[in-house]
């Protein structure tokens, strides 16, 4: 839930006693035009390139490294064969986003394994993340001679979305991410 403070705490002195609250800062996620924008020059650097878009995204998300982390703080690992194919997956999972480490486990079989680091999803990040995640795909589009905006357009994009977001909290409502 959110809104304005009072709107809140009035909501949840009705609720019954028996449910436990977790209240937090809201933290702004990223934008429509952004995650639009950027999935945009995704499909165009899969198509000039014959990489899936998956694999781009995912290798973005490695160059960016912001890990997902556990409840209790630690980092969430995944064990995948060391393999080219294994690695193939990794890049090409929609869902799951892997970063290999260099830490591996060889089994009772002579099987060898991989430990990689989860990563966080784009759909977790803050605007700040997201514009970092975009210059990346904008970096990657550049070196295809594929058209992009030009730094100044990006960053009128990016301003306009603030000033949005300003006039909704002085308006007393709560910017929902995207």
């Amino acid at each position: 839930m959110t809104g304005k403070t009072d709107d809140v705490v009035m909501f949840l002195l009705k609720q019954d006693k028996g449910i436990t609250w977790d209240l937090k800062p809201h933290k702004e996620g990223r934008r429509l035009t952004q995650n639009s924008y950027y999935w945009q020059l995704v499909d165009k650097v899969a198509e000039a390139t014959g990489i899936s878009t998956f694999e781009i995204h995912n290798r973005n998300l490695r160059d960016l490294g912001l890990v997902e982390r556990r409840e209790d703080g630690g980092v969430k690992m995944s064990l995948e064969p060391d393999t080219d194919e294994g690695e193939r997956d990794a890049l090409n999972d929609p869902d799951v986003h892997l970063m290999p480490t260099h830490k591996t486990l060889t089994g009772n079989n002579g099987e060898r394994f991989r430990f990689y680091i989860r990563l966080r999803g784009s759909s977790t990040f803050t605007v700040a993340e997201f514009s970092r995640l975009t210059d990346l795909i904008v970096q990657e589009a550049e070196a295809q001679g594929i058209e992009t905006l030009t730094p100044n357009q990006l960053e009128h994009i990016r301003e306009l979305e603030r000033q949005h977001e300003e006039r909704q909290k002085q308006k007393g409502l709560t910017p929902r991410p995207d």
